[in-house]
């Protein structure tokens, strides 16, 4: 099965890696198609009790600029595997931006590492990997 559109969940972790690893195998069986790697990021918040509280400005431009880094390992390893690819950072939660960015896009599959880096909601898969294949309408290759 060739794909022409591969969308690629991208965080930094070592799934995320070897997810993009995977893509990057399947772009060169199919030389004619395109990686579109996202990154999706979301400012921290922080509740306390019913409320929200305030973050320093400070806070939210060094986790915006950990993306931007992010984003950056990623363009250089597909760069370097010599595929043609988009890597784009999109603010939102995770699995809605996927989910959103492949329809819109017409992407083929998607491909995302097992357990990304979203904490103590990680169990055996990935609660992002697994809302992902909940509800995509494609195929989703997820990569251990």
């Amino acid at each position: 099965m060739l794909f022409s559109k591969i969308l690629v969940a991208y965080d930094g972790s070592k799934a995320s890696n070897k997810a993009l690893d995977r893509a990057i195998e399947l772009a060169k069986v199919s030389p004619d198609s395109i990686i579109d790697v996202i990154h999706a990021f979301d400012f921290p918040r922080v509740f306390i009790g019913e409320g929200l509280a305030p973050l320093p400005p400070s806070l939210n431009n060094d986790y915006y600029n950990l993306a931007v880094q992010t984003t950056d390992e990623a363009k250089e390893r597909l760069k370097a595997a010599g595929v043609t690819a988009n890597v784009d950072l999109i603010q939102g939660a995770a699995a809605e931006v996927l989910l959103d960015y492949a329809k819109e896009n017409g992407s083929d599959v998607i491909v995302i590492g097992s357990r990304g880096l979203g904490g103590i909601r990680e169990f055996v898969l990935g609660s992002v990997s697994h809302n992902v294949v909940q509800h995509a309408q494609i195929p989703v290759l997820i990569v251990k």
